[in-house]
């Protein structure tokens, strides 16, 4: 590209066309035109608020004017006490401490590594010592080129191809248009906040020998807070704290209680006396909080450019995934709630619903053995009218319909991080060679070999000593998930017991609806159950997975990830397994009842088991978002609050308000030690309630909707206000979480086939309409066709028949002032004259025959068109493949053209050096 390109000014944008280059045109928005000068992290924010220049600034910048060092720097917390450094990093010990020596000697090193460190006791309690601990921009420098951080050097430039200059054209016409009609209600003002315009520039990794190449404006700003609390923390995990090879890192000091806590600061407060409308944000704190953490802006998208500045990449790509996930949920949420409302709407002219409310003369079997008494068939209207709304001919399309969204989120979620992935500079970014563990490292120092990619000698676990350890912790974890069955069979057993039971309550309300009285119950005492297992789950998991001694911190994260959620995934689905595969299935028959000891197995209602399955979802999916949000915000909120009492008891009502910010901080929360790993769980167990049992349950897509509406508010308010300021880590994806997605998304398609096959009877019907009703052979099924299915449906059986040890109790009943002779069930079974009394019927085999064949063809249906789907998506965007690619080339181009021009300008001065010196030549 040549210096002397054409540049002419269009509808406020700046075209720029370089010969040479065809069929492009390259944009410069106009903020961010080629002559403008770039603005750091922190130069939109309050005046009052800005970083002063540190004894590091530029002496090009400093020359001439005294340092000015705001008195408000002293009193922020933000600073050392002489308002000069900012500090980046906060240690925390108690002077009783017994490792003074150990101290001692990491703080040394540390200053040995060029940090600053300052003390000072705490106000609260003079037993507490804070370090500060601040970076030079010498340290900044050197350790931003070891680490390959990547910082701006040049704006952005954007290009179109010729061919979309028509469109282009029709672009502006219609943002015109779009200029007379309201704004979008759910972008952030930009105009209001103008912190939220991020910086777009190419950036390259940080050399010392380029610094000319990079945008610097003020050495202070350079590094955002969160790339120097990084860059700082990766000093500590390298400074030494006693003589030996493995005596070296901050973990292992606060691991043994040298150091009690280890945070960065967060920003000043996230409250402020003046609208931020008006004045402007405080600090990247307050901002987050206005615009992201208040429920003021529940319905606007999140500013995660801003959270990734303040948290870094790896809460940043959490935020992101659970924005988009949440966003993908609309058309679930639509498209389910249209399926019950189509249920609602077709409620009067369902052919079944309205044969079982009409069926005054069909008389039921008792469901219990001794309290239950006969029943009319249209005594259960009112939960045939209920099934209906969930199980009616538009769950199948919904079971493909959400099939097909799984693997649509997934496939959008890849090209989404891709393109965060670019923007946040993570697409060339890899991972460093992870420490050892301190205990692998303790457990096998006798052993060692050299690694491949160091080169140096680390503890090595043996084959058969890794081997051992593994078969051990599945065993650990059979027996659990053994211990859930065993949990699942004591509902089972408490259910068969209290039908009986509620049979015979006083309350008639109780009485008549025994059933229902009996899962809602056993569905609560199983919830208890979950939450308490839960907790047994998470100690099973951590001892398991040290047990396993794996060797890396990520190896251990994934393992212990994987076992926490086979636990609980199991441990809350269990039951529901148990209710859509199993309830009703293996009871035997009127005569021939299956038993456990002397107590019948649980049958289905007359009306089917959905309504059983839809209560169970309903119940368990309602309590355990209810429960997990007060946990997450509540428990944080009690603790901090019964702190600032104890505050306000030992120093009085402005005690709280004259603490520096370390300690404000220090007196919040630390955040979870397993990272993020609670926040993702609970919303992939949500993500499978939405997708494994949704044909039993198609309003879950519009309940965990709403759930996440609220989440999202919650944790970024929990992060803003409750918790300390986590550091700000790098993450290209969300890890081993995206694996487990899509082992969710291929387990819901052969659940749904088995809930549609089995549990509901939508397959009864087609077979019914199809074959023996009053369309059968003319290929047609419809409302018509299901005339008289309800008695098809129904076996008759003889009271007499009954096993002997209940004849007596039940001839002494009565059912409408007259003797039962017959009572009916649910099967395909021949009467009790026939030949071979309560034999299967061919209508039987007929429906077993088409469930099998609609499990095989839908199963082998969706996973074709997922595999399609998946194949048609492109991992990534083309646009931003020709980003990509664009970019790498003007980067070459343009670091080129600054070394030419680098070159060019020690050449002239060389030269004109060499006149000076050698007059005598001509």
């Amino acid at each position: 590209m040549e210096a002397s390109g054409k540049c002419a000014l269009s509808n406020g944008n700046t075209e720029i066309q370089y010969p040479g280059v065809k069929d492009i045109n390259i944009f410069f928005d106009d903020l961010e035109a080629a002559n403008s000068p770039s603005k750091d992290d922190d130069s939109l924010l309050h005046a009052g608020n800005l970083t002063s220049m540190s004894d590091e600034v530029s002496r090009l910048d400093a020359e001439g004017e005294g340092l000015n060092v705001p008195e408000k720097n002293k009193t922020s917390g933000l600073f050392f006490n002489d308002g000069k450094h900012r500090i980046d990093y906060i240690l925390v010990y108690r002077k009783s401490s017994l490792q003074s020596e150990k101290r001692e000697i990491f703080e040394r090193n540390i200053r040995a590594e060029g940090l600053h460190l300052e003390k000072e006791s705490s106000v609260a309690n003079s037993d507490i010592i804070f370090v500060k601990l601040h970076a030079p921009w010498e340290v900044l420098g050197r350790y931003a080129e070891l680490m390959n951080v990547r910082m701006p050097f040049r704006r952005k430039i954007y290009y179109l191809h010729r061919r979309y200059k028509f469109m282009s054209r029709m672009e502006k016409q219609l943002s015109r248009f779009r200029g007379w009609l309201p704004k979008k209600p759910m972008r952030l003002d930009k105009e209001k906040i103008p912190d939220l315009e991020e910086n777009d520039c190419y950036t390259a990794p940080f050399s010392q020998q380029r610094i000319h190449h990079f945008i610097i404006n003020n050495k202070d700003t350079f590094f955002s807070n969160a790339t120097r609390t990084r860059i700082v923390h990766h000093i500590l995990q390298r400074v030494k704290y006693e003589e030996g090879k493995n005596k070296i890192g901050l973990n292992r000091l606060l691991t043994n209680c040298t150091y009690e806590a280890a945070f960065p600061l967060h920003e000043g407060s996230y409250r402020s006396k003046n609208s931020i409308k008006t004045h402007g944000a405080e600090n990247h704190r307050h901002l987050l909080f206005e615009c992201w953490a208040s429920w003021g802006v529940w319905f606007k998208y999140q500013p995660l450019d801003l959270v990734r500045r303040y948290f870094g990449e790896k809460i940043g790509l959490y935020f992101a995934w659970l924005g988009w996930y949440t966003g993908m949920l609309f058309p679930a949420a639509i498209v389910g709630l249209f399926v019950f409302l189509y249920g609602m709407f077709t409620l009067d002219s369902c052919q079944v619903s309205r044969e079982i409310c009409q069926a005054t003369n069909i008389t039921m079997c008792p469901l219990c053995d001794k309290y239950c008494p006969y029943m009319r068939l249209s005594d259960s209207c009112i939960y045939a009218k209920v099934t209906h709304l969930f199980d009616n001919s538009a769950t199948v399309f919904f079971a493909v319909f959400m099939a097909v969204w799984a693997t649509v989120f997934l496939e959008f979620w890849k090209r989404r991080r891709a393109v965060i992935a670019y923007d946040w500079d993570l697409i060339d970014w890899e991972e460093e060679e992870e420490e050892i563990r301190p205990q692998f490292e303790a457990k096998y120092s006798k052993k060692e070999r050299v690694n491949p990619i160091s080169g140096k000698p680390e503890p090595y676990q043996a084959f058969a000593d890794k081997c051992s350890r593994l078969v051990v912790s599945a065993s650990g974890i059979f027996f659990m998930i053994c211990v859930v069955i065993a949990a699942v069979f004591g509902i089972v057993i408490y259910r068969v017991v209290t039908v009986s039971t509620f049979a015979a309550f006083k309350w008639a309300l109780i009485r008549n609806n025994s059933q229902v009285a009996t899962t809602g119950t056993a569905v609560c005492i199983n919830f208890c159950i979950i939450m308490l297992l839960n907790v047994l789950y998470e100690r099973v998991a951590l001892f398991l997975t040290n047990l396993e001694q794996p060797r890396t911190e990520s190896e251990w994260e994934n393992s212990f990830t994987l076992k926490m959620f086979l636990f609980q995934f199991v441990n809350l689905n269990s039951s529901t397994f148990y209710i859509a595969f199993f309830l009703g299935r293996f009871t035997g028959r009127p005569g021939a009842y299956l038993r456990l000891n002397k107590w019948r197995l649980e049958e289905c209602h007359p009306s089917g088991c959905l309504i059983d399955l839809c209560l169970q979802m309903g119940i368990i999916m309602v309590l355990k978002q209810t429960w997990n949000n007060f946990m997450e915000l509540g428990y944080p909120l009690i603790q901090n609050w019964w702190t600032r009492r104890r505050l306000r008891q030992e120093h009085g009502a402005q005690g709280k308000a004259n603490l520096p910010q370390w300690e404000k901080d220090y007196n919040l929360q630390p955040i979870n030690p397993y990272g993020l790993f609670e926040e993702y769980l609970e919303m992939i167990l949500q993500f499978g309630f939405t997708t494994i049992f949704v044909a039993a349950f198609p309003l879950a897509p519009l309940l965990a909707l709403l759930n996440n509406i609220i989440e999202i508010r919650l944790d970024a308010y929990k992060f803003i206000t409750q918790w300390r300021r986590p550091l700000a880590s790098r993450a290209k994806d969300i890890g081993i979480w995206y694996g487990i997605l899509e082992g969710i998304g291929i387990l819901s398609v052969i659940t749904n086939a088995f809930v549609i096959a089995v549990t509901s009877d939508f397959i009864p019907r087609l077979v019914y309409a199809y074959k023996y009703g009053p369309c059968a052979g003319q290929g047609r099924a419809g409302e018509k066709c299901m005339v008289g299915y309800v008695n098809a449906s129904l076996s008759v059986f003889l009271v007499t028949d009954f096993e002997n040890h209940l004849n007596s109790t039940l001839n002494e009943r009565e059912f409408s002032e007259q003797h039962v002779k017959y009572c009916r069930y649910r099967d395909y079974r021949d009467l009790p004259s026939a030949p071979e009394p309560y034999a299967y019927t061919l209508q039987f085999w007929h429906v077993l025959a088409a469930r099998l064949a609609f499990i095989i063809v839908f199963e082998h249906l969706v996973f074709f068109i997922k595999h399609l789907i998946s194949y048609l998506i492109p991992d990534l965007p083309k646009d931003l493949r020709d980003r990509m690619r664009r970019e790498k080339y003007l980067i070459q181009e343009m670091m080129y053209e600054a070394e030419l021009e680098r070159v060019q300008k020690e050449k002239k001065e060389r030269k004109k050096n060499g006149k000076c010196q050698h007059n005598e030549w001509p």
